[in-house]
């Protein structure tokens, strides 16, 4: 069924891999009796590929026989946003995994840093006391190891309610963060400017690598139209493919009739404001004509435009 003209499979298919790969291509079959078409056979995008060896370019297929020349009439490739920098097609998504490298990367050093910034601990200083008189150089090592062993431990057994009691040539230093809150809005101000500058050589919108600061209504109706934008070009290539197919249905069965295909983009919860719309020009179409700005005979054709 995933090979069948026109069939859903084929449909999500061929979407998937414009919008996670950047291009799509296979070959049309025609049935024994020659009277239409069989199926649509998708190929491994992976294995296509731009041969520059005949002083032109050609697309190839490699399989594990050779390589297989594409320049044929029943193969049909589609290369997303292809030019001369990428004719085999770019996907939207080809910054995605750099993106999440690059703030993976980023959230592991934040989280190094807090780790060790989040730990309240003392630092004590044991200042070696005076040698004696006549006291040996192995008799002294021996008596200030001896008394810093003694002082690390008595540090080390002090519960949370016991104060160290020492020397006055023991200092006891606090070391740990000053301002924790300050501490963890800057690193939230680091990582909300690193993602922003990701965005911004990525030349994609934020919510499309998953990030957004903003939730009002025409935050979100933005982010829908540029969506949608993509969406509808994705449609365009889809509707020329499958159109390409029918054509080829209708011919082999002796029938000369123009195909085309559209897609249905209407929303239940955009009903509302396409009405308006289509009241607001209906409403301007009357007014031109009342107005005598325009004839009954224009007016009709625009009103017809409209329906």
């Amino acid at each position: 069924a995933g090979e069948q003209a026109g069939g859903a499979d084929f449909l999500v298919d061929m979407a998937a891999g414009l919008f996670r790969d950047g291009l799509f291509g296979g070959f049309v079959t025609i049935d024994r009796t020659g009277s239409g078409v069989d199926r649509f056979v998708p190929v491994d995008t992976a294995r296509v590929s731009l041969s520059t060896e005949t002083g032109r370019r050609r697309f190839r297929y490699e399989t594990e026989t050779g390589s297989l020349d594409l320049e044929r009439p029943d193969f049909y490739y589609i290369p997303l946003s292809g030019g001369v920098n990428a004719p085999l097609g770019r996907s939207i998504l080809q910054a995605v995994p750099f993106v999440a490298y690059v703030e993976q990367q980023l959230v592991d050093d934040m989280r190094r840093a807090s780790h060790n910034a989040g730990f309240h601990r003392l630092h004590v200083k044991i200042t070696p006391p005076e040698r004696l008189a006549g006291e040996s150089d192995t008799a002294y090592i021996d008596r200030i190891n001896g008394y810093f062993d003694s002082t690390v431990s008595m540090i080390r057994s002090c519960e949370v309610d016991d104060n160290p009691v020492t020397w006055d040539n023991v200092l006891i230093e606090y070391i740990g963060p000053d301002a924790t809150r300050s501490v963890t809005n800057s690193w939230f101000f680091s990582h909300r400017s690193m993602i922003e500058e990701i965005c911004a050589g990525t030349n994609l919108a934020p919510f499309l690598l998953g990030y957004s600061y903003g939730a009002t209504t025409s935050w979100s109706g933005f982010k829908f139209d540029l969506v949608m934008r993509q969406v509808r070009s994705v449609q365009a290539e889809m509707a020329r493919l499958l159109e390409w197919i029918a054509a080829i249905d209708l011919a082999l069965g002796g029938i000369d009739l123009p195909v085309r295909w559209e897609f249905d983009n209407s929303f239940a919860y955009q009903a509302g404001e396409r009405a308006n719309i289509e009241s607001t020009r209906v409403n301007n179409i009357i007014r031109l004509y009342e107005s005598g700005l325009i004839d009954k005979q224009t007016a009709v054709a625009r009103a017809t435009e409209l329906l």
